[in-house]
């Protein structure tokens, strides 16, 4: 009985530890099942979705256009500006200063030729193609020479707020042509993709509520997708930068790999505030490097104080957009500071100070007021504004179960409204390959230190592309 019972036990006793075996296996890789954000089918169109007939997914070529009596209604109503003279000293610091603002408004009206810059804009080709009810606007340029041998990589690039795709016109030849950055002809060459989110300049908006960053980034990947691209890079600063880290959850087969310059964690809970606070006088303790702290403190300047000054709008924009887009939507001088005042204090902290606000250190007016114009000819400040209610109800700094397994590059400007350190930013993106502290430079990195964020793309993916 006893040789029965050893024969039975040299039995069960493997299977069953087998059995334990393939349980605590299985539990494990659920465990670290990596999980995405669900690809779906959305429908922002006016009305129910047709039941019939399946959606044109033609792309069309798109010109824009513009007219001498769209023009003249523009001259009539900036001669009505009504001018109210600022507090002494204040500067940038109650916001557009009323000093410079007349100045602005009497270039706009008297030298700006908005004929000459429709010009400008079109010089890259232009494309609409309706995707989930919806006309989808986008720039796609493509390198004129390619060398023997040479990569070529798609690459969409995603605007924020208060931008538009032309903050990319100047970055875009850096990135396309091999001469432009004096580079060997074995280096990478871009296909570049810049769309217009939804409800921005010349892309329709949506007709229906809870368009947000994630609704966005399934119409990029069906747009990707549309153009023959099975696999691309993102690129993406604002709420670009949230719609393609969206795109990175969404669809990581994809996604070669993307590269933020505006990272969007929370820090909750007393443990991080503390470790935050703490990074000031040991930053090893905590995983910050010294450099990273130095972009976080001094602690309640740089996170209360000056956080605080800026984010007034976002208050507005998340609860009620639609009264202060349409007060916005009529008065092209409203809009031009609501939209200018951004392009100072978020390029450089110090530009509060000064009675232009510096914009002109950093920008032309002509660059400004186009990028002005896109949002007034088309309507665009009202569903924009509206972007944030969608996603703020959602909250855009949400940590969400979803994180970013693929290669990912961060870059780090000074000048950026929030930073977030690498050991924090790895809650996110669990694969940094490149995070870089970039020397100079704020919100608007494309528009502003164009050759340092090029450089920098360039970086991550020789990374990428060496792997």
């Amino acid at each position: 009985r006893y040789f029965e019972s050893s024969q039975k036990n040299a039995v069960l006793v493997p299977v069953a530890a087998l059995g334990f075996g393939g349980v605590l296996v299985f539990w494990l890789r659920s465990r670290h099942k990596i999980k995405t954000i669900e690809m779906g089918d959305g429908w922002w169109g006016l009305g129910e979705r047709p039941q019939k007939g399946k959606e044109d997914e033609s792309t069309c070529p798109f010109k824009i256009e513009t007219s001498d009596k769209e023009t003249e209604d523009l001259h009539h109503r900036l001669e009505k500006f009504r001018y109210t003279p600022p507090l002494e000293g204040a500067a940038f610091h109650y916001g557009f200063s009323s000093h410079y603002l007349q100045k602005v408004v009497a270039y706009w009206r008297n030298q700006f030729n908005w004929h000459k810059q429709v010009e400008v804009l079109n010089k890259y080709p232009h494309f609409l193609t309706t995707i989930e009810g919806i006309d989808t606007y986008f720039i796609h340029v493509k390198p004129r020479y390619v060398p023997h041998g040479g990569a070529v990589q798609p690459l969409l690039m995603v605007h924020g707020w208060p931008g538009s795709f032309y903050e990319f016109y100047k970055i875009i030849p850096l990135l396309t042509e091999l001469a432009e950055r004096g580079l060997n002809d074995g280096d990478i060459v871009f296909e570049v993709i810049c769309p217009s989110i939804p409800g921005y300049g010349f892309s329709e908006a949506p007709h229906q509520k809870g368009f947000d960053s994630t609704a966005t980034a399934q119409i990029f990947h069906k747009l990707m997708n549309r153009l023959g691209f099975k696999e691309y890079y993102l690129q993406g600063g604002d709420w670009g930068s949230r719609i393609t880290t969206d795109m990175a959850q969404m669809l990581p087969q994809s996604v070669k790999g993307p590269h933020p310059n505006l990272v969007f964690i929370a820090v909750r809970g007393l443990g991080k505030i503390i470790s935050v606070i703490l990074g000031a006088y040991v930053p090893w303790l905590v995983g910050f490097s010294r450099e990273g702290a130095q972009h976080m403190h001094p602690f309640i300047q740089k996170n209360f104080y000056e956080l605080l000054q800026e984010s007034g709008y976002l208050h507005l924009q998340a609860t009620k957009p639609d009264t202060a887009g349409r007060a916005l939507n009529d008065p092209p001088v409203g809009l031009a500071a609501y939209l200018l005042e951004k392009f100072s204090t978020w390029t450089d902290k110090s530009f509060w100070h000064k009675d232009d606000g510096s914009l002109e250190s950093k920008y032309s007016l002509d660059e400004l007021l186009t990028n002005a114009m896109i949002y007034w000819v088309t309507s665009s400040i009202v569903p924009s504004m509206g972007f944030y209610k969608e996603n703020i109800n959602k909250d855009p700094t949400r940590t969400a179960d979803a994180t970013v397994h693929i290669p990912t590059g961060i870059a780090a400007f000074p000048q950026e409204l929030v930073h977030i350190p690498p050991v924090r930013a790895k809650e996110v993106f669990k694969n940094i390959i490149t995070y870089s502290y970039i020397p100079r430079g704020g919100h608007f990195a494309a528009f502003d230190e164009l050759k340092l964020l090029a450089q920098d793309i360039m970086n991550f993916i020789r990374n990428i592309e060496k792997l």
